[in-house]
């Protein structure tokens, strides 16, 4: 009993007590047996973060096995070696370790935290979960119940089904045009044998990305790197493909009996190595940061009461980069709310943009970015993304210089490439009228 007070008087320290930091000292190391990774050292804090980030994910998924990568990465950790799924949550309770395993689109990722007081036996724990995971039938039959359900409410949800219809028009023939889920068919033909395979196809340690956040020295986390990946096998280093195609122009509508439809819009993107990504970035945050001096949100909500909220995203992919946007409206109002939206996206194009607006969303940008950096595992995962983009380590220091040198135009430029309004791509969800 005293122990696991002590482990919880710990998390507790560690929630409140990670300081948002401005500058981060990002070691670029290699452990003993070759594996290259970042660190950063927190001794102040009782606590080690690690992020890994492998090239693999719901892309790799055989045709008839959609769904099987999130499916056997949800199964990781119910049941290792010897520990059933009861045994294994127990131990990891005990040690008051943190575990996460998912599966995305393109990559697939294993979450951690680990007290320093029981790193050993969370490390020894967590290693046995990516090695050796059991798949017995009970567990598989459970987590293949969620995964059913999840997909079931999706099928009825107007914002899954926006989204699920508009990548299918976009990226027809490409991972990121079928959902990663599944389909009730694709879940239930999976077999055990199956879920074996996808693990040995997924956890790989070619072009694995490792980011350690904590209170470890060089030399003990080069020692944790190895640990947690000596089991796994090389595999090959693989990306998810190029999308050859864009989204196409136009408006569908997809019939669902609902009071309010649902829009999602959009057109492709920028790369965030392209060297105006950032100055497009801030030209997203004036037209649609969802806070209530973005043109979208003033336009559609304050001036007009269309619509409660409304926002977009530059979203980012090793396959295709998108531009995107989604508004939630009665159906009366749904075809007034797409026509301001294409006004201001019209606005953006020509470039209608004010030096007002450009410090704004610096201040903003630059402001709330350490905000992203207050615990060890927000600063991991963030170093691992930047590892998959190809960055250098000092990236996270320099992304506020680089915005803070942007010029008006700078970002009047950005957003005359990036907006394309005979190019907007609009799946509506719901009954929309004059639509």
């Amino acid at each position: 009993m005293r122990i696991a007070f002590r482990i919880a008087a710990l998390w507790l320290i560690v929630l409140w007590s990670v300081p948002a930091r401005a500058e981060i000292d990002v070691q670029v190391l290699t452990s003993p047996d070759g594996h290259p990774f970042w660190l950063v050292q927190e001794m102040s804090i009782p606590i080690v973060a690690v992020e890994i980030s492998l090239p693999t994910g719901a892309w790799m998924d055989p045709e008839g096995k959609e769904g099987v990568a999130g499916f056997a990465m949800g199964l990781m950790d119910e049941g290792s070696g010897e520990l059933d799924a009861v045994a294994f949550a127990e131990r990891r309770s005990d040690l008051a370790a943190r575990f996460g395993f998912s599966a995305g689109a393109e990559t697939s990722s294993i979450s951690a935290r680990f007290l320093i007081e029981t790193l050993d036996e969370s490390a020894a724990l967590l290693a046995l979960a990516m090695t050796q995971p059991r798949f017995d039938a009970a567990a598989v039959e459970r987590v293949r119940s969620q995964v059913l359900s999840g997909i079931a409410q999706s099928q009825k949800s107007p914002n899954a089904i926006a989204s699920r219809t508009w990548y299918s028009q976009a990226f027809p023939g490409h991972p990121y045009g079928r959902s990663s889920r599944g389909t009730p068919e694709t879940v239930n033909a999976i077999t055990i044998d199956d879920l074996r395979d996808a693990h040995r196809r997924l956890l790989i340690t070619a072009g694995v990305h490792v980011a350690i956040v904590g209170a470890l020295t060089p030399e003990g986390a080069g020692n944790l790197v190895d640990r947690l990946l000596a089991g796994l096998p090389e595999g090959e280093a693989r990306r998810i493909p190029l999308a050859g195609t864009a989204p196409p122009p136009g408006v569908t509508v997809v019939e669902q009996d609902v009071p309010q439809s649902v829009a999602l819009f959009g057109h492709a993107g920028i790369d965030p190595d392209d060297p105006e990504f950032l100055a497009a970035a801030v030209a997203n945050h004036i037209l649609g940061s969802g806070s209530f001096s973005a043109r979208l949100t003033e336009e559609i909500r304050v001036k007009r009461g269309l619509a409660y909220s409304v926002s977009s995203s530059l979203t980012t992919g090793n396959g295709a980069h998108v531009v995107i946007g989604s508004v939630q409206t009665a159906n009366a109002r749904m075809a007034e709310s797409i026509e301001v939206i294409r006004t201001e996206w019209e606005k953006m194009a020509a470039g209608d943009i004010s030096q007002e607006d450009v410090d704004a969303a610096k201040t903003y940008l630059t402001g709330s970015f350490p905000l992203s950096f207050d615990t060890n595992a927000k600063i991991a995962g963030y170093l691992v993304w930047a590892m998959g983009r190809g960055f250098d380590s000092d990236y996270v220091n320099q992304r506020n210089v680089r915005i803070e040198a942007l010029t008006l135009a700078d970002v009047q430029r950005a957003a005359r490439r990036l907006y394309q309004p005979d190019a907007l791509s609009i799946v509506i969800v719901g009954q929309p009228d004059g639509l």
